[in-house]
């Protein structure tokens, strides 16, 4: 499997595949769940451990276990941690998330994330693959198993982050409150201000009394197709990382 770089700023870069990369989508639910310093925090699904990373750069939470049941996307996680040294802040484990009761601790966690599949299982284009396949299908977790598993990882009154299609909007609500998990925060993602939303994030308090709160949509491009001042921000450190290295290597 061929690998590579991604530096994502501050010094701290993924390592990337063709099997295992990242897209928008969760570079944004890692700015949309903002974890404390003090949190210990859980990603499930991690891949190749986008969201995890993006916070070391953030310099919180103060520790983080990866998680997917895939050891492909694991090792590349793994990867990551060894050349960066970032061991006492991430952790990287290859397991099912239906199956974790033993193997993380129960109760243990402040935030847990996950950027799910977003095809219910027979519906949608079939990716080639089993890496893709495993990655935007329902074949090996579906909803309620990310939030059963949320609900066994978090503290009373942690955190479940995810991100996931409009469309599931409600299959999303409905397997949190199955989970003891109330939906307290909700944005959906638009490409541009007069366009239909694309994505949505929610975050939801284990053990919370009802209440949502609609947060105004988050826009990505200015209609003249330029960043928007919110992007600009997220994208910020990414952005001063690539034109440092732009600069190293007209310099070398």
């Amino acid at each position: 499997m061929e690998t590579r770089k991604e530096f994502l700023g501050n010094n701290i870069f993924a390592i990337v595949s063709k099997e295992h990369a990242f897209g928008t989508d969760a570079v944004l639910l890692a700015d949309f769940a903002a974890p404390k310093a003090k949190d210990t925090a859980c990603d499930l699904g991690t891949g190749c451990g986008i969201i995890p990373l993006l916070w070391c750069r953030e310099k919180s939470p103060s520790h983080t276990v990866a998680v997917d049941i895939q050891q492909s996307a694991i090792d590349q996680v793994q990867a990551a941690i060894d050349m960066q040294n970032l061991s006492h802040r991430l952790e990287a484990v290859c397991a099912d998330l239906k199956n974790l009761k033993g193997i993380l601790p129960e109760g243990s966690f402040d935030l847990v994330a996950c950027n799910p599949p977003y095809s219910a299982e027979g519906t949608g284009f079939v990716s080639a693959g089993k890496e893709a396949l495993l990655a935007r299908h329902e074949v090996s977790c579906a909803l309620n198993d990310v939030a059963n598993a949320a609900n066994y990882l978090l503290k009373y009154g942690g955190r479940l982050c995810l991100c996931h299609r409009p469309e599931r909007l409600c299959d999303v609500l409905e397997s949190m409150r199955a989970s003891n998990i109330e939906p307290k925060r909700l944005r959906f993602v638009q490409q541009r201000s007069k366009t239909a939303p694309w994505l949505l994030l929610v975050d939801g308090k284990k053990g919370a009394k009802k209440g949502l709160k609609i947060l105004p949509p988050l826009i990505m491009e200015n209609e003249d197709g330029t960043e928007s001042i919110e992007m600009q921000r997220i994208n910020r450190l990414y952005r001063q990382q690539a034109e440092l290295n732009k600069r190293e290597k007209k310099n070398a």
